[in-house]
């Protein structure tokens, strides 16, 4: 791909692609995780790809709540927003390490950066009320009584598997970072940003921030994010090749590509995608094709070089 004609892709990486569900991953099996599931990314570097690259940091944070747990009363407990911000420090140095080596291995002249990112939400966010994204443990009805009492925890029951914290999920509204990405995208470095959905913090009157209890949605932030740098394409990487409509069913039809319209379609019928699985994504795809997004795509991390070539994963179009 000549300089004439370079195209910018934003890839979404699910946090479970670094620590697969049911493994409690030490440093080094994520470090593993994390090399094996780049080497398509590393394949789009070397066509001539500007890359922005966001990771999911569900497991991560988990791990890091589990750890203030048991630390209670011997050593301070980390505030949400630094959560976030340790896991986009930790996770980018692993992606940023995996892709420098492999990018030297190939003998490729590309450099990686990782922009510790905090994404502005709206302190009047609905979700604030009414917080409703499940974090770390779950605990007996007495352990949670004690959590809700002692600090001030919002909590729920989880599906009968026990009492779960839930936080606010308020939606992306602004990068503070954007003028950095957009620089170090121009200069042809591998961005990795937006970690986790981005640090959240909101602005007083005079425009300064701060940091706030609330885990904003990867998919929705990597929208955001596609949409500002004016991605050519918009890719959420995620545990199956291509979406399905009626997933689990014996009438499940797998989908290769979908209109922005019947998009909208699928997702206001309300019975095709999952709440905090896929639907999110679906509509983070709908929101970046609204926005003036060429194509979004939906696919697992190992197949990402075949769906730009359109021999796999699920592609929305507008």
């Amino acid at each position: 791909m000549s300089d004439a004609v370079r195209r910018t892709a934003v890839v979404a990486l699910g946090g479970n692609a670094l620590s697969p569900p049911g493994e409690r991953s030490t440093i080094a099996d994520q470090f593993r995780h994390t090399r094996e599931s780049l080497g398509p990314i590393v394949d789009l570097a070397a066509e001539g790809w500007n890359l922005c690259i966001v990771h999911g940091n569900g497991p991560q944070v988990g791990f890091i709540l589990l750890r203030s747990e048991h630390s209670r009363g011997i050593l301070h407990q980390v505030p949400l927003d630094s959560i976030v911000a340790d896991t986009q420090g930790a996770l980018g140095y692993q992606i940023q390490q995996a892709l420098q080596n492999e990018f030297h291995r190939r003998r490729l002249k590309k450099s990686v950066v990782t922009v510790v990112t905090q994404t502005l939400v709206n302190r009047d966010d609905a979700a604030f009320a009414s917080p409703g994204k499940p974090i770390g443990e779950f605990y007996t009805r007495e352990q949670a009584e004690d959590r809700m009492r002692v600090e001030k925890w919002t909590m729920i029951e989880d599906a009968g598997r026990g009492w779960r914290r839930v936080v606010a999920s308020p939606r992306p509204i602004r990068i503070v970072e954007e003028r950095a990405i957009k620089t170090l995208l121009r200069e042809d470095f591998v961005v990795i940003t937006v970690g986790g959905g981005g640090i959240p913090v909101v602005a007083d009157e005079q425009g300064n921030l701060q940091g706030v209890p609330a885990v904003i949605d990867k998919d929705f932030a990597s929208s955001l994010l596609a949409t500002l740098v004016r991605a050519d394409v918009f890719m959420i990487t995620t545990a199956v090749d291509r979406v399905a409509l009626n997933w689990g069913k014996p009438n499940q039809e797998w989908l290769s590509s979908v209109s922005l319209a019947r998009a909208k379609e699928y997702l206001a019928e309300g019975t095709h995608f999952a709440q905090g699985s896929m639907a999110p994504k679906i509509e983070s795809c709908i929101q970046f094709l609204e926005h003036g997004g060429g194509e979004a795509i939906i696919t697992s991390p190992e197949r990402a070089q075949d769906a730009l070539a359109r021999r796999a994963g699920t592609r929305l179009v507008a």
